[in-house]
């Protein structure tokens, strides 16, 4: 019996958490988003994946986390870190995630202030890898907008409404200009820009908008690497090769010889350029012009081949007019081509 009251009056145990406010604070709740590029870690072509570290900044109005200031001693409540955004602040958040991201990222820091009317600021500090497709068309003189879609996991447009947070624009460029470290080799950072979306994708099983914020990142490549350690060096291999075209009318071998030396060497270029690019379906600026070189020193054999066949057949003073001709008509003819390339890439492709 006393064993029965003592369990009557003893306090029941408590097997639910306190959830706190759920629920958004309006409908639809506005957040104002801002993302503050600090650093480029990474940028990989072959993968079109860009690692970066970023400040996510997100602000909103809760009336019900409003607070008497005189009263608390304070304008604001601060939370930071983990524990205290876990186990202390009881409002609602928002759930910001990256759709292109690719696994879970690093979570570096955080922080929360509740101000008395209402208002609260997010702050987060993120590691994340996103993928992004790339327009490599005019490399290596290409430009790269690396975008990244934020959302309101679990919310739709009716609950949650993401805006650009107008006083983090141009914040990234300004950091860029003074702190260089931003910048990974062969890029330079050219703008951060953040536009709002709406998405109709099914997300959630239902056919409702989602709404989003676009984070544009704006790369220029600095091409100097490409061009005098790859497109240089092949353009004077091309022309050393038409050395062949002042060697004897007779001596064959020794043509096809110097050809084919500058052919495999135009191959192993070739090589050496598709093992650094994504496996992308068009040509580039660079296969074009490699491409293009591959050509020029094959018809450096065709025109060996009928110049010895000539000879043989005892019409030396052609064969000898033919490699005149040759000595700057290929010239002529290569660097036309090049320059035509390089217009139409400029042009009309890479606009």
């Amino acid at each position: 019996m006393l064993l029965w009251l003592l369990l009557l009056l003893a306090p029941a145990p408590a097997f639910a958490i306190d959830a706190g406010m759920p629920n958004p604070p309006a409908s639809p709740t506005v957040v104002k988003v801002g993302i503050f590029v600090a650093d480029i870690i990474d940028l990989d072509e072959m993968d079109e994946t860009f690692q970066t570290e970023l400040i996510i900044l997100a602000e909103w109005m809760d009336p019900r986390l409003a607070f008497d200031a005189e009263e608390y001693g304070s304008d604001r409540k601060l939370f930071q870190g983990s524990f205290q955004f876990d186990e202390v602040f009881g409002g609602w958040w928002p759930s910001l995630i990256f759709l292109n991201e690719i696994g879970s990222g690093d979570l570096n820091a955080m922080q929360i202030e509740v101000f008395s009317d209402g208002r609260v600021r997010a702050k987060e500090q993120r590691n994340v890898t996103l993928e992004t497709p790339m327009k490599l068309h005019s490399f290596p003189f290409d430009k790269q907008v690396l975008e990244a879609d934020m959302i309101a996991f679990g919310d739709t447009s009716r609950e949650v409404v993401l805006e650009v947070h107008q006083g983090m624009l141009g914040a990234s460029e300004e950091y860029a200009e003074t702190n260089q470290r931003v910048n990974i080799a062969q890029w330079q950072l050219v703008g951060v820009d953040m536009t709002p979306f709406t998405s109709k994708t099914r997300y959630y099983a239902e056919n409702a908008e989602v709404s989003g914020v676009k984070l544009g990142i704006a790369l220029k490549r600095n091409p100097m690497n490409i061009i005098w350690k790859v497109l240089a060096p092949m353009v004077i291999l091309v022309s050393l090769m038409w050395a062949v075209f002042w060697m004897d009318i007779n001596d064959l071998s020794d043509r096809l010889n110097v050809s084919f030396i500058g052919i495999l060497t135009i191959v192993a270029y070739q090589f050496l350029i598709d093992g650094t690019m994504p496996r992308i379906s068009y040509f580039t600026l660079t296969d074009t012009v490699v491409l293009y070189s591959f050509v020029v020193m094959c018809l450096t054999i065709l025109e060996s081949l009928v110049v010895v066949s000539l000879s043989r057949a005892d019409r030396d003073s052609l064969a000898r007019k033919v490699d005149t001709t040759a000595q700057w008509l290929f010239p002529v003819t290569y660097f036309s081509g090049l320059i035509l390339i390089f217009a139409i890439f400029f042009f009309f492709i890479r606009g």
